[in-house]
């Protein structure tokens, strides 16, 4: 019995390899399935929140809080301001962006899938200052001028490319006059071959081949003075004004 339950594991073993081989992503295979998706979005919205949560964690080697934070330093998200998480997910960082706006702050995230949503909402427990709702990056359900900041984080490359500076114009126009906008997008290492695998793994190289430039797309949606940076090894990110 003992031998035949490690032919199966080995035999399973054997067939996940060889879906690597052939350039089978494993982040995006055990992430991107069917998700409960409540809001119409040509988009494409993720499902699997507590499976999700694991696999960042794995790939950013324990490491995602303080990736994230030099995300919120770099756009410099302060007390009392009034934050928009676009694409927001399981909620991770807008609970993170929760911390610096205090309780005289407010965060919102918006996400196309209803399963997300759940998930956020019962993740940041009686925390007043941060709120969930279901939404669509094309069309976002708040009046202009709303918030001081827009994040999106690893959203862009779920967008069809015609459909990317349409989001930028909306967040722009939720934003208020001087407001920043955050986009942070895959990052393929360029050096290293364990860094290389493991972005091949994680499917990191195919995300940022399919959004390589951020810059442009910022200013086509009227945004200025825009101005790039990493946080290494998996992120890059722009911070423009509107």
């Amino acid at each position: 019995m003992m031998y035949r339950k490690l032919g199966v594991h080995m035999a399973s073993l054997g067939s996940a390899a060889h879906e690597l081989t052939a350039g089978r992503r494993l982040m995006p295979s055990l992430v991107h399935r069917s998700s409960e998706v409540s809001a119409h979005t040509r988009g494409h919205a993720l499902g699997a929140p507590r499976l999700y949560e694991i696999m960042a964690e794995v790939a950013f080697f324990g490491r995602r809080r303080a990736a994230f934070q030099a995300l919120i330093a770099a756009v410099g998200v302060r007390r009392g301001q009034r934050v928009l998480d676009v694409g927001c997910g399981t909620g991770y960082f807008a609970r993170l962006l929760a911390e610096p706006v205090g309780s005289t702050g407010r965060v919102v995230g918006i996400d196309p899938s209803q399963e997300m949503i759940r998930y956020a909402t019962r993740t940041a427990g009686a925390a007043r200052n941060c709120q969930f709702q279901v939404g669509t990056t094309e069309a976002l359900a708040f009046p202009a001028e709303h918030f001081d900041v827009v994040v999106s984080r690893l959203v862009m490359h779920h967008l069809p490319d015609d459909l990317r500076v349409p989001a930028l114009r909306e967040m722009q126009r939720v934003l208020r006059p001087g407001g920043k906008l955050l986009i942070a997008e895959a990052r393929a290492p360029s050096h290293g071959l364990v860094l290389c695998a493991l972005s091949r793994i994680h499917g990191f190289d195919r995300m940022a081949r399919m959004v390589p430039h951020l810059e442009p797309l910022a200013l086509q949606a009227g945004f200025d003075e825009v101005r790039a940076g990493e946080v290494p090894p998996w992120l890059r990110y722009i911070v423009a004004l509107k």
